[in-house]
């Protein structure tokens, strides 16, 4: 059974891979999981956070870095080390058939980190402002869903290495959301929705 899933993984790789492959996808995939891309995203958002919300919002910023490094260390040092699956882009009978469109890197592949710590930072934001802001939900998920197929596309993770890296970093915001909301409940106390 698990070879089943494995060669399953495999072909919805290859219809992701090679299957949606188009001048667009090859111009902007590659850009979309980029982390420099999103830095000014991140800068206005603590600069926003912290405006916004004054103390409370360093502790947002503050607590959103230790989600994120929560997340990262679950899916890069726990899990990748242990179970030590090859990124398909370094795997010696399947490498051949990819098409690489960024750097391979050389680390193991299950769980995306990509995945986890943007899954992560999304439902822990959503915990915490999906009732001041209408909007959070979809913007969230669709940001850390760009973030994570885009490293199928460019050939570095395999589709169960996503889809896992985005439940357990569904399953790390949301734990460490509902940890800020119980420890910090003056913040979902404010009545300024944020327009």
């Amino acid at each position: 059974m698990w070879q089943q899933i494995i060669d399953l993984d495999k072909e919805i790789f290859l219809l992701i891979n090679q299957g949606l492959s188009n001048p667009v996808f090859d111009w902007l995939l590659p850009i979309l999981r980029n982390p420099f891309t999103w830095a000014p995203l991140y800068l206005f958002v603590v600069i926003f956070f912290i405006k916004h919300y004054g103390k409370l919002g360093i502790l947002v910023v503050l607590c959103t870095l230790i989600n994120f490094g929560v997340s990262d260390g679950i899916s890069s040092h726990l899990i990748k080390k242990n179970v030590k699956r090859i990124r398909p882009c370094n795997d010696i009978e399947f490498k051949h058939d990819i098409n690489l469109r960024v750097r391979c890197g050389s680390g193991f592949s299950f769980t995306s980190s990509h995945a986890t710590n943007h899954f992560a930072m999304a439902f822990f934001w959503i915990v915490l402002f999906r009732r001041k802001w209408k909007h959070t939900l979809w913007l969230c998920i669709l940001w850390a869903s760009l973030v994570s197929v885009s490293q199928i596309y460019v050939g570095v993770h395999y589709p169960f290495d996503i889809l896992c890296g985005a439940l357990l970093g569904t399953l790390i915001g949301i734990v460490n959301g509902n940890l800020f909301k119980r420890f910090v409940p003056s913040f979902f106390k404010e009545t300024i929705p944020i327009t």
